[in-house]
């Protein structure tokens, strides 16, 4: 008996919006648009609708509806890796970034689709917005594309870039002004009685080359002479060694490092151990990201803050306002020094 009536209320379960809306007495154009949450419903009729929709476990067609709206519900969200292709997504950069953005887009209906771009081709970018897979593109870097992007953004207009700016540029774009970051860490390295500075990164990401510019603009200042310039990989598996090697080489030359990013800095707290020399003590060390890691190390890791948590959610914020056809403003978030035990707190 149970049974029967089981299958009776299957075969009598509304499975289109037609049905769904016979059953309510309303037309199906009401049904979408109270399932949608469209305030031009009424309060009391989307009340109605939507009690009515659970009491049969209905659901929209997702396919359908997107079909209908021509949206696909997803937004890409890339990491273009030309200037270090060895770099992988686990950095705790890319981790903590992915975090934050995924965060605000679930929050506001939308799904992310993640993709590490090796831009081997000129038209990399295109092939990716012109896929009709997505809503629109995050960019997680600029790497060295600015032209592809630039080249893109002139005709496709939902698409941000984590990055710095330039004056004339046509890409919306959202990052910490690395310029002055770099400065501020030159600073405090100085302040703290360093004065044989050295630089550790890869000037091939602009991000880092903004970053060691300050840097230099901050030694200048003073009078001091140029940091010297050790390129690093940003990849975790190829740095150790590279670090270990300018250390073997430069190292009792050094008495401040600037690290261009935390993970390259909390890699050199390692090497610096190895070789038995003291933070801060024979050394001081700053990096730049303020990744929660940062207050793990021992000592604690200096470093220049970026705000991931505010610059995620203003990326997010100008996408979506680039799908109504609005138009935003690129957006450098100030950078702020984080003093810890690294450089004598």
């Amino acid at each position: 008996m149970e049974s029967t009536k089981a299958m009776s209320r299957s075969s009598s379960r509304p499975r289109t919006i037609v049905e769904l809306a016979r059953l309510a007495g309303v037309s199906p154009g009401t049904v979408s648009r109270a399932l949608a949450g469209k305030s031009v419903v009424s309060a009391e009729t989307m009340a109605r609708i939507r009690a009515l929709a659970a009491e049969h476990d209905f659901r929209l067609n997702q396919m359908a509806s997107r079909l209908r709206t021509r949206r696909t519900g997803v937004i890409g969200v890339v990491v273009p890796l030309g200037h270090d292709r060895s770099q992988h997504l686990s950095d705790p950069f890319f981790m903590t970034m992915i975090g934050h953005l995924a965060d605000a887009l679930t929050e506001n209906g939308y799904d992310l689709m993640l993709s590490r771009v090796i831009p081997d081709a000129d038209d990399w970018l295109e092939r990716i917005v012109d896929s009709g897979m997505l809503d629109g593109v995050l960019l997680l870097g600029q790497s060295n594309q600015v032209a592809a992007i630039e080249r893109v953004a002139a005709r496709y207009r939902p698409l941000v870039a984590w990055g710095g700016y330039a004056r004339g540029q046509i890409h919306c774009s959202v990052g910490t002004d690395n310029f002055e970051g770099g400065m501020l860490a030159g600073e405090h390295l100085l302040l703290a009685g360093a004065s044989r500075l050295a630089f550790l990164g890869s000037l091939q990401a602009p991000e880092l080359r903004a970053r060691y510019d300050g840097f230099c603009a901050a030694a200048a200042s003073i009078g001091a002479p140029p940091p010297l310039l050790l390129e690093t990989h940003l990849a975790t598996d190829l740095m150790g060694a590279e670090i270990a090697a300018h250390l073997g080489r430069h190292g009792s030359a050094i008495d401040g490092i600037f690290a261009g990013s935390d993970v390259i800095a909390m890699t050199t707290l390692r090497a610096l151990a190895d070789r038995g020399m003291a933070v801060p003590g024979a050394v001081k060390l700053i990096g730049y990201d303020d990744l929660p890691i940062a207050v793990q190390t021992v000592p604690r890791l200096s470093t220049i803050h970026q705000d991931f948590a505010q610059g995620a959610r203003a990326m997010v914020d100008r996408l979506f306002a680039a799908l109504e056809g609005k138009q935003s403003q690129s957006l450098q978030l100030p950078p702020r020094l984080v003093a810890r035990d690294s450089t004598g707190g």
